[in-house]
């Protein structure tokens, strides 16, 4: 590292260094003696701005700052799963074992352990022709993620030399012969995290990420290679969906991103995701998820940082033909450090004090996300789907992040305060959300869960919304002002909403629904309520049918464990038998 500027004002954050002219836009620097990590952020001049990742007191005017020529960049390669890094991809198990509980100013430790040794197994042989993005060999990262070694971005060529056993991510395990010459190449790439990893082509999303919260896949699906926004205000539940999202879909690797949040909720993870089990594996949960964490109380330029970070980590295992899940958990927290930096910088503000590019890099963040053709010979498919929480104060999603997101995202899960109040959970409000994914996916769930589904769906739709009307009337003059039809409308719609939409996530059966069991979940209510119609047709008393024995059944249905769904025929054969009684003794 060359020492190229000096240090000139301290505000916060923000440095700003003069003798700058030689550098480049979001050129990392080390700042000080102390060797902070900062970013180049601005230039005017010779002087440039640069964001401190790292608390910056004691710093002042004259000190050194020192350039490493080279944008911020993330290490991929054999070790990331299971990890907890920080914005900046610095490992705090690591940092802990260096530096304690808090980490020490200037501290530097690998992203990943340069010291392991991984068993590597080529796939391809000497003389094969490759291109970016081929697979030249695997190393087994735990028992069930097969990390697949690609060739690097901008290397093609005929293989010279290939290796076969335990290496480290620097030695060299292919040699290829390309035309600018020899390239060794290692099991470590590098990639700056504010540029998109390249692909052969982007796919219209075909398949739900099916995550087993029932208000989710059944009323306002998400595709894989989907983009969402979760708001709500303080206290609805927006953290324990995100975890529910990244214990239950059914991604293959999940990158979970705690922007800005609790430090509390980010322990909950570390805590709880070992020793859950994977529904799809049988494994501990962690083995497939990369945990990004820079809490509240960490540096606020870092948390500016982390989406990209955790987005590049994500794109590099789509290349690899997983299907990725990246939670962000909060979007709001990550623009206010965006805000905050804007405001250091004296930039004309926009709305609310954000800067007036905040849509575009919101923008540049989800339009990562998506379904592709992913570079190589083979042409596999690999997604990314982004999941982000929104915390609009007060509940306001008039406020400028929540408006910037929903005109980019295709699912909104508008969590509501009055349902979370009511204790329902989650608090999905069914009538402010939607999926324009819903009716693509259609096709799909008729071949693979239920040929009734569609008409599922759209009936307990239309069901909750004649409630939501019905209400109107009820408040004014009572549910006896009601006709029986209209009484068995709000009775169904009060079982769709008690017995299917809402969800404990902390029970060990109700907190994750296969396809199958919600299909016969649905369908039971809803059979109970076109039987109900035919019932009060022969003149039986509505009454009688509101307190029919077999509603507890169908209350409890989920409940019902995943290894005993047979037992839903029993229950349907129960209610048809009760109702069917019901009719004879009501018949005229």
């Amino acid at each position: 590292m060359a020492e190229i500027g000096k240090i000139v004002k301290v505000s916060g954050p923000l440095i700003i260094a003069e003798n700058m002219g030689d550098s480049k836009m979001y050129d990392v620097v080390r700042v000080s003696e102390k060797k902070l990590i900062g970013e180049i952020i601005e230039l005017r001049g010779d002087q440039a701005s640069i964001q401190v990742y790292e608390e910056t007191s004691g710093l002042g005017p004259g000190e050194n700052v020192y350039s490493t020529g080279m944008p911020l960049s993330v290490e991929l390669g054999p070790g990331l799963i299971e990890s907890i890094f920080d914005g900046i991809q610095r490992p705090l198990t690591k940092l802990r074992e260096v530096s304690g509980d808090r980490i020490a100013r200037g501290v530097y430790v690998p992203p990943l352990d340069h010291e392991k040794k991984w068993d590597f197994e080529p796939i391809v042989k000497k003389g094969d022709e490759v291109v970016p993005g081929d697979v030249i060999g695997t190393v087994e990262e735990n028992i069930i993620i097969t990390h697949k070694i690609m060739v690097p971005i901008g290397v093609s060529g005929k293989v010279l030399s290939i290796s076969k056993g335990a290496f480290n991510i620097d030695e060299t395990i292919v040699v290829i012969d390309t035309e600018n010459g020899k390239k060794e190449v290692t099991m470590l790439q590098k990639w700056p995290v504010r540029k998109g990893r390249p692909y052969a082509e982007k796919l219209s999303p075909t398949k739900p990420l099916i995550t087993g919260q029932r208000v989710i896949d059944t009323l306002f699906p998400i595709a894989k290679g989907g983009v969402a926004a979760v708001p709500g205000p303080f206290g609805s539940g927006k953290t324990v969906v995100q975890h529910q999202l990244a214990k239950w879909a059914d991604a293959d690797i999940i990158v979970y991103v705690g922007c800005g949040e609790r430090g509390n909720e980010m322990t909950d993870v570390l805590n709880e995701f070992p020793h859950l089990v994977d529904p799809h594996t049988g494994q501990p949960l962690m083995k497939r998820v990369v945990l990004i964490a820079n809490t509240s109380d960490m540096p606020v330029a870092a948390r500016e940082a982390s989406i990209y970070t955790g987005i590049t980590i994500a794109e590099y295992f789509r290349d690899m033909g997983y299907s990725v899940a990246i939670m962000a958990d909060s979007t709001s927290r990550w623009a206010e450090a965006l805000r905050e930096m804007s405001g250091r910088l004296e930039e004309m503000p926009g709305e609310e004090g954000y800067p007036a590019y905040l849509s575009s890099r919101l923008a540049e963040f989800y339009e990562r996300a998506g379904l592709v053709k992913v570079l190589g010979k083979e042409g596999k498919n690999g997604s990314i789907t982004a999941i982000g929480a929104v915390s609009p104060p007060g509940g306001d999603l008039s406020e400028p992040v929540s408006q910037a997101t929903l005109r980019i995202v295709k699912v909104f899960w508008g969590l509501s305060a009055s349902l979370a109040y009511k204790r329902h959970f989650p608090a999905v409000d069914w009538l402010t959300s939607y999926s324009l994914y819903a009716d693509k996916l259609g096709e799909w769930y008729t071949d693979n869960v239920s040929e009734e589904w569609i008409s599922l769906r759209s009936n307990a739709t239309r069901i909750l919304q004649e409630e939501a009307s019905l209400n109107e009337i009820v408040r004014l003059v009572g549910m006896d002002a009601l006709s029986p039809a209209d009484r068995l409308t709000m009775e169904t719609a009060k079982s769709i909403r008690e017995d299917y939409l809402h969800q404990n996530a902390f029970h060990e059966v109700d907190t994750f629904t296969s396809m199958e069991k919600q299909a016969l979940m649905l369908k039971l209510i809803l059979t109970f309520n076109s039987l109900g119609k035919d019932a009060l047709e022969k003149n039986v008393d509505i009454e009688d049918i509101i307190e029919m024995d077999i509603k507890d059944k169908i209350g409890r249905a989920k409940y019902i464990p995943e290894t005993e769904i047979q037992s839903f025929e029993d229950i349907m054969k129960e209610l048809k038998k009760q109702m069917h009684s019901l009719s004879s003794e009501g018949g005229i």
